[in-house]
Protein backbone atom coordinates (compact mmCIF):
# COMPACT_ATOMS: atom_id res chain seq x y z
CA UNK A 1 0.00 0.00 0.00
CA UNK A 2 1.37 3.39 -0.51
CA UNK A 3 2.88 5.12 2.65
CA UNK A 4 0.83 8.47 1.95
CA UNK A 5 -2.39 6.51 2.32
CA UNK A 6 -1.60 4.45 5.23
CA UNK A 7 0.02 7.64 7.13
CA UNK A 8 -3.08 9.86 5.91
CA UNK A 9 -5.46 6.67 7.78
CA UNK A 10 -3.37 7.03 10.87
CA UNK A 11 -4.22 10.97 11.20
CA UNK A 12 -7.91 10.49 10.56
CA UNK A 13 -8.06 7.84 12.67
CA UNK A 14 -6.09 9.62 15.53
CA UNK A 15 -8.31 12.62 14.75
CA UNK A 16 -11.58 10.85 15.58
CA UNK A 17 -9.90 9.04 18.51
CA UNK A 18 -9.22 12.30 19.79
CA UNK A 19 -12.40 13.77 18.88
CA UNK A 20 -14.26 11.14 21.12
CA UNK A 21 -12.07 11.55 24.06
CA UNK A 22 -12.63 15.30 24.31
CA UNK A 23 -15.91 15.32 23.84
CA UNK A 24 -17.88 12.39 24.90
CA UNK A 25 -19.04 12.08 28.51
CA UNK A 26 -19.73 8.38 28.85
CA UNK A 27 -16.47 6.61 30.23
CA UNK A 28 -16.13 3.44 27.88
CA UNK A 29 -16.70 5.74 24.51
CA UNK A 30 -13.43 7.96 26.15
CA UNK A 31 -12.05 4.18 26.55
CA UNK A 32 -12.62 3.10 23.35
CA UNK A 33 -11.58 6.79 21.91
CA UNK A 34 -8.33 6.28 23.57
CA UNK A 35 -7.45 2.68 22.24
CA UNK A 36 -8.09 4.01 18.68
CA UNK A 37 -5.66 6.25 19.14
CA UNK A 38 -3.36 4.08 20.13
CA UNK A 39 -3.79 1.71 17.34
CA UNK A 40 -3.63 4.92 14.68
CA UNK A 41 -0.43 5.23 16.32
CA UNK A 42 0.97 1.69 15.61
CA UNK A 43 -0.52 1.88 12.40
CA UNK A 44 1.70 5.21 11.76
CA UNK A 45 4.77 3.23 13.77
CA UNK A 46 4.75 0.42 11.50
CA UNK A 47 4.20 2.16 7.96
CA UNK A 48 7.12 4.63 9.22
CA UNK A 49 9.22 1.26 10.03
CA UNK A 50 8.51 -0.61 6.63
CA UNK A 51 9.21 2.65 4.79
CA UNK A 52 12.59 4.06 6.00
CA UNK A 53 13.76 0.87 8.10
CA UNK A 54 15.86 -1.51 6.89
CA UNK A 55 13.94 -4.96 8.49
CA UNK A 56 11.22 -3.34 9.81
CA UNK A 57 11.66 -4.93 12.88
CA UNK A 58 12.42 -1.86 15.22
CA UNK A 59 8.60 -0.34 14.06
CA UNK A 60 7.18 -4.36 15.15
CA UNK A 61 8.80 -3.70 18.60
CA UNK A 62 7.38 -0.03 19.51
CA UNK A 63 3.96 -1.33 18.42
CA UNK A 64 3.98 -4.02 20.78
CA UNK A 65 5.15 -1.85 23.64
CA UNK A 66 2.24 0.11 22.26
CA UNK A 67 -0.39 -2.59 22.79
CA UNK A 68 1.18 -3.39 26.06
CA UNK A 69 0.68 -0.15 26.98
CA UNK A 70 -2.61 0.01 25.65
CA UNK A 71 -3.64 -3.23 27.23
CA UNK A 72 -2.80 -2.05 30.99
CA UNK A 73 -5.00 1.39 30.03
CA UNK A 74 -7.67 -0.77 29.19
CA UNK A 75 -7.24 -3.26 32.15
CA UNK A 76 -7.13 -0.38 35.09
CA UNK A 77 -9.68 1.78 32.73
CA UNK A 78 -12.37 -1.15 32.92
CA UNK A 79 -11.89 -1.50 36.87
CA UNK A 80 -12.03 2.24 37.05
CA UNK A 81 -15.59 1.86 34.81
CA UNK A 82 -16.90 -1.46 37.14
CA UNK A 83 -16.37 1.04 40.73
CA UNK A 84 -17.89 3.92 39.17
CA UNK A 85 -20.70 1.87 38.36
CA UNK A 86 -21.31 0.45 41.42
CA UNK A 87 -20.79 3.55 43.01
CA UNK A 88 -23.23 5.96 41.12
CA UNK A 89 -25.22 3.56 38.46
CA UNK A 90 -24.05 5.44 35.68
CA UNK A 91 -20.80 5.73 33.93
CA UNK A 92 -21.15 9.57 32.93
CA UNK A 93 -18.07 11.14 33.60
CA UNK A 94 -19.52 14.47 34.79
CA UNK A 95 -20.81 12.79 37.54
CA UNK A 96 -17.08 12.10 39.08
CA UNK A 97 -15.41 15.35 39.39
CA UNK A 98 -13.99 14.53 42.94
CA UNK A 99 -12.65 10.53 43.80
CA UNK A 100 -14.44 9.78 47.47
CA UNK A 101 -14.29 6.60 48.79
Amino acid sequence: MNTTFLLSLAVVLFSIGGFGALFRRNFLIILMSLELMLNATNLAIITASQTFGEMGVEGQFWALLVLIIAASEVSIGLALAVNMAKLKDNLDVEEFKELKG
